[in-house]
């Protein structure tokens, strides 16, 4: 265990043997010569050296330290091993978005000639950067079920690179079989890509189950509190090195101010992940004695299918849920406009309670074939369970359901 002493500018970070609650606090601080106990921000955008000898030196390699903040920065160098060190991986890269994060994986690790094979139900966004941007570039995209494991491996082929996936998905909340996937694409040799934002390392960590590269939109859980937006990718020191030559060329890097925000969120991750969990389980089990509610999507729910795995790679089930109204669409809008304290929108992971209508916001872009092959349908209706009074929140969804018909 490292030292702690506020009386040390240097700070003592060999924490090899810290829990998890301690590293969300400690690791990757390295405190400066003005002794600041909080992160500090380093808002600069280059850095002066000692002479052109130095200047050379760093440019090239040869020499560690900063050279421009486009890619080097001690604020978001800090993020990104504090986040390192949450999922157990080497190392990772900071990016200005979730998505610029899937972005910078496919194109570090793919070329031209390539394929990938991708979860059907994975998030709209990410569902139109592959198909109207990755497949420009000559890499074959193709889409299987998430628990099919069969089709997994019938669409895998010698020109199969990787494997992309969300677990648990959105908005359906299905859980992968993780070391299973991971078996198969290491027989092929790819790589298995995980987006970890629903769990966040607080509940799930891929790469104990044999993930290669964990993605992670950090606007959500990461933040907390809706602030900012920025990204990561965590991995071994090998995979992620092309991810940072990504960056320094193309430039989708992390603001040293949002670093510092994610920095401080990292700090009551654990907590709020168990606080978040809690409020939606509770949810979870009240939604399904409502006689408008067809169907909740809630890995947390005995009698969902995917329950034995989740307890299984999970420490608890998070903070995001769905359910079926009766009615369809137009039952849907009015429950989602007839309550008055949940916030209508399409963010999650904030501590107010959020809800959206996927069909026409968040998987809007999918075309209506493949919405229903993802279970997504005109009446489901997406929660993330903020960190209110569980029976308020349970108030607001009443009024929302009393506004039906």
């Amino acid at each position: 265990m490292g030292k702690f002493s506020d009386r040390d500018f240097r700070y003592q970070s060999d924490l090899t043997d810290a829990d998890f609650e301690t590293l969300a606090v400690r690791a990757g601080h390295v405190r400066s010569a003005n002794g600041e106990h909080s992160e500090a921000i380093y808002l600069t955008s280059s850095y002066v050296f000692n002479s052109a000898a130095e200047a050379a030196a760093r440019f090239s390699g040869d020499e560690e330290g900063n050279v421009y903040s486009r890619y080097t920065n001690p604020t978001v160098r800090t993020f990104e091993e504090r986040l390192a060190a949450l999922e157990g991986g080497e190392d990772c890269a900071a990016t200005a978005s979730g998505m610029a994060a899937i972005y910078s994986v496919v194109i570090a690790h793919l070329k031209a000639g390539d394929s990938i094979v991708v979860s059907r139900n994975v998030f709209g966004s990410t569902n139109v950067l592959f198909e109207k941007f990755v497949r420009k570039f000559n890499i074959d995209v193709r889409y299987v079920d998430l628990l099919d494991l069969k089709a997994w491996a019938e669409a895998i082929d010698s020109t199969t690179r990787m494997l992309f996936l969300e677990s648990p998905s959105n908005p359906m909340s299905e859980i992968a079989d993780l070391q299973a996937l991971a078996d198969l694409a290491h027989k092929h040799d790819a790589l298995l890509v995980v987006d970890n934002c629903f769990c966040t390392p607080a509940l799930q960590q891929p790469l104990k189950f044999g993930a290669d590269l964990i993605i992670h939109s950090a606007t959500k859980y990461i933040d907390g509190q809706g602030r900012c937006l920025g990204g990561a990718v965590v991995g071994s020191k090998q995979l992620i090195e092309p991810v940072i030559g990504v960056l320094r060329s193309a430039g989708p890097t992390l603001s040293p101010f949002n670093a510092w925000v994610f920095l401080k969120g990292l700090e009551t991750l654990s907590l709020r992940m168990k606080a978040h969990s809690e409020n939606a389980m509770v949810l979870a089990r009240w939604l399904q004695q409502q006689s408008q509610i067809t169907k909740v999507n809630y890995s947390g729910l005995e009698d969902h299918p995917g329950h034995e795995l989740a307890k299984k790679q999970q420490s608890a089930f998070g903070g995001v849920l769905s359910f079926e109204v009766k009615g369809g669409q137009q039952a849907a809008w009015q429950l989602i406009d007839g309550t008055r304290m949940i916030s209508i929108t399409a963010n999650l992971g904030d501590t107010k309670t959020t809800v959206t209508h996927p069909a026409s916001t968040t998987h809007s872009r999918l075309s209506p074939e493949d919405r229903a092959r993802a279970g997504i349908g005109d009446g489901l209706v997406r929660i993330a369970v903020g960190l209110e009074s569980i029976e308020d929140i349970q108030k607001d969804i009443a009024l929302g359901l009393a506004a039906i018909g």
